[in-house]
């Protein structure tokens, strides 16, 4: 069987979609109308068009926005639009009777580089076996502990979090990798903040709590320069809001109310579920879960989640 592979959880996305007969698109940026008034020389009445106006083409595909290779810096300078993410898989349909592909996806929760300098292995190794990734990236790692108490955890004390801040040296070299990991064709997602799990976890949090949350979450990767002060390094590469379109709520709790605040975000899809053994993705309320898989383990007769940590135990 021939194997073709696919890492990054969105582009999956879009590739799941095709391989199951289903349709995916995105819409595009919205006409542009002249709101100014009919009274200039020669110029319509905005609430009176012309007769002899062209109808509008329906079918016709809105433009793309177009980028001149320039760096467009958004906000404090934390982020920037530099153009379409480079090195994206594209995803094709199915011919009649053609059988699906596997797809392998790589994921990482936190994205820290830290001493162990996990996060430039794995980049180095998806860049030798011509993969892409996701990183799902913890907000506070680039949030410095002396402005711990910026952040406001639902349910927890300002500052509170069950893992530990970054140091600032981590933060940079976080920053670092990022930055490359983008340029890549990796994905960057989020692994939202604190890190609560079981009693006031995420498995506890309402609708309103997920999404101060995620609007930290945010906050914490727009503001990075005026939260650490760090001027000299240059903006990422991307702009987050458009980024970011999906993520993994820690130890896997809340996806219910989660979904119901992430649908307003306009995210695609949801890594926070356990699997049932190995299924394709399907959609919830229109947001596409992306389960872990319960895996057959060898010599065993048991079943373990896809993840490092159940490998290990």
């Amino acid at each position: 069987m021939s194997t073709r592979t696919v890492h990054t959880a969105s582009a999956l996305v879009t590739a799941a979609a095709l391989a199951l007969g289903l349709s995916a698109c995105d819409s595009g940026p919205g006409d542009k109308t002249d709101k100014a008034g009919g009274d200039r020389k020669g110029a319509p009445s905005a609430s009176r068009p012309p007769t002899d106006a062209p109808k509008k083409d329906k079918n016709k595909k809105k433009p793309e926005e177009k980028w001149d290779g320039k760096v467009r810096v958004l906000g404090d300078g934390s982020t920037s639009y530099t153009g379409p993410q480079p090195k994206q898989p594209e995803p094709a349909k199915l011919k009649p009777g053609e059988r699906p592909p596997q797809f392998v996806v790589f994921s990482w929760d936190g994205a820290l580089e830290g001493d162990d300098h996990l996060f430039s292995h794995f980049r180095e190794a998806a860049r030798k076996n011509d993969a892409q990734m996701t990183f799902f990236l913890t907000g506070t790692y680039l949030l410095p502990k002396s402005k711990a108490k910026m952040y406001r955890p639902p349910q927890h004390k300002p500052g509170d979090s069950a893992i530990s801040y970054a140091t600032d040296e981590h933060i940079k070299d976080t920053l670092r990798q990022v930055r490359a990991a983008w340029l890549d064709g990796n994905e960057i997602g989020t692994h939202f903040n604190g890190h609560f799990c079981g009693a006031k976890g995420g498995g506890d949090w309402s609708p309103a709590e997920w999404k101060s949350e995620i609007d930290q979450s945010y906050s914490f990767v727009e503001n990075w320069k005026t939260n650490t002060g760090y001027k000299d390094l240059p903006p990422l590469p991307f702009d987050y809001r458009k980024e970011l379109v999906g993520g993994r709520a820690p130890c896997l709790e809340g996806q219910k109310n989660l979904l119901k605040t992430a649908k307003d975000y306009n995210w695609r899809y949801d890594a926070s579920s356990p699997g049932d053994f190995q299924i394709w993705p399907s959609q919830i309320d229109g947001i596409w879960n992306f389960p872990l898989q319960l895996l057959p383990y060898p010599k065993s007769e048991k079943q373990v989640l896809s993840m490092d940590f159940n490998f290990l135990y």
